[in-house]
């Protein structure tokens, strides 16, 4: 049943497979399960991030709520305050699409706490048109990989000062429709033909799925687990506003944001085994590919977390 559910796409992607599949999925986290633990979500001024924060405030924990605008992020903590009382909030301002940015940021949390149970990259865009970043980059490889693996890279030592902790990266389902291959740079950076905001999302979801993978490989032995999700199909302003064609024609079957934020507030607080991909989905871990295609070259991905990494730690020199 729940390979039936994945495969149809439409029943696993809709509030219809969170529903069926609750029916038998592994149980909720504690009601104090994040007691005493600080988790930093980015893109949580909206939709799905703030769900969480509010989902990881109600589980007990310190939740740093990170996003771009003081304004939206002070009315979100607002919101999180009014909604659990007694929550710790911290509003926390950075561009995660800003590589210099991340990096100041990065270096002050660090400094004003001494552990880091968890943090999840949520932050999104889908432009319309390409853009670059101050670093010269593509908005949404920025956003979605360069930013978010910068900012892993440099929470390093408060992570693992945790002792158990856990990294999850917002991927979506679209990123099946982008397979994973040697990208060149003009493709990294979608300088490669006429710039289509949908097809760059996908791909750079694709790269996140390949980076977590990567990552928990390398983490493996150290206390930190890392995972990738896709949220399923959500009402979400971000999806009004890219996809307002796809919102009117699925707007009955969508999941609320608390329902798309179910599984990484669920990883992060029970912080499961997770096999090669680490890609989940409502609580349980998916393929991170279609059945006829080959898995992700090793080689290849290897190849690819140097090159992010090589063009992140670039974005913050000078």
């Amino acid at each position: 049943m729940d390979a039936l559910l994945d495969r149809s796409v439409v029943l696993g992607y809709t509030r219809i497979g969170s529903r069926v599949r609750g029916l038998w999925w592994p149980a909720d986290p504690a009601p104090d399960a994040m007691a005493g633990k600080r988790v930093v979500v980015t893109g949580a001024t909206a939709g799905i991030g703030e769900a969480m924060a509010r989902s990881f405030a109600r589980l007990g924990a310190t939740v740093h709520l990170l996003g771009r605008d003081p304004g939206k992020v002070g009315r979100s903590a607002a919101a999180v305050r009014a909604d659990v009382p007694g929550a710790d909030v911290v509003e926390e301002i950075c561009d995660v699409a800003d590589l210099a940015a991340v990096g100041s940021w990065t270096a002050d949390l660090t400094a004003r706490v001494d552990a880091l149970h968890g943090l999840v990259h949520n932050a999104g865009v889908m432009p319309k048109q390409r853009a670059e970043t101050l670093q010269g980059h593509e908005t949404q490889l920025a956003c979605h990989v360069l930013g978010p693996h910068l900012m892993t890279e440099k929470l390093l030592e408060v992570l693992r000062a945790a002792g158990e902790s856990a990294v999850v990266f917002m991927s979506s389902g679209g990123m099946y429709s982008a397979p994973m291959k040697r990208w060149s740079a003009d493709e990294l950076e979608s300088r490669d033909g006429p710039y289509d905001g949908v097809r760059v999302y996908a791909r750079t979801k694709r790269m996140q799925v390949v980076l977590a993978d990567a990552w928990a490989n390398r983490l493996n032995d150290s206390g930190i687990r890392v995972y990738s999700t896709h949220p399923g199909w959500v009402e979400t302003p971000g999806v009004a506003e890219a996809l307002p064609g796809f919102r009117r024609l699925t707007r009955p079957l969508l999941r609320d944001t608390t329902d798309g934020a179910d599984t990484t507030v669920w990883l992060v607080a029970t912080r499961p085994d997770s096999g090669p991909g680490h890609f989940w989905h409502d609580r349980a871990q998916r393929p991170t590919t279609f059945g006829w295609e080959r898995g992700v070259n090793p080689q290849l991905a290897a190849e690819f977390f140097d090159e992010v990494s090589a063009l992140a730690l670039r974005g913050t020199a000078g």
